[in-house]
């Protein structure tokens, strides 16, 4: 007699991923996405600002309104940089070196009641 025609041969055990799995990981998939596509953007924006504060802070002159008026231009030019102006900017003077300091929150609104708060900082280099 065959093996395989026994009636009560061993079945084979099956595995994979059940469709409750399959879903759950979906699910958790998908809202990572989520999260990365909309910080993104502001993330990309942080380090524009980052080397328009360094280009400023290297080339911008000497004084506070040459400094700011050379991130003004850069602004103009850079397209999306909307969450910081040249106001917002801390020029200060370290051992005969000008250091641009900037701060500023990002609100990204993930679903209506949910919200996630960015907070960046940095300074010229």
């Amino acid at each position: 007699m065959n093996v395989t025609s026994r009636p009560y041969a061993a079945r084979r055990s099956q595995s994979g991923i059940t469709l409750v799995g399959l879903l759950f990981w979906a699910v958790l998939i998908s809202m990572f996405a989520l999260v990365l596509m909309k910080v993104f953007p502001a993330v990309t924006e942080y380090r524009t600002i980052q080397s328009m504060v360094n280009k400023a802070a290297r080339d911008g002159g000497s004084t506070v309104q040459d400094i700011r008026n050379a991130f003004d231009r850069a602004a103009s030019v850079e397209y999306g940089v909307t969450s910081i102006t040249a106001k917002d900017l801390e020029i200060t003077k370290e051992d005969d070196k000008v250091v641009v300091k900037f701060a500023y929150d990002r609100e990204i609104e993930l679903m209506d009641p949910v919200y996630l708060l960015l907070k960046f900082h940095g300074q010229s280099k």
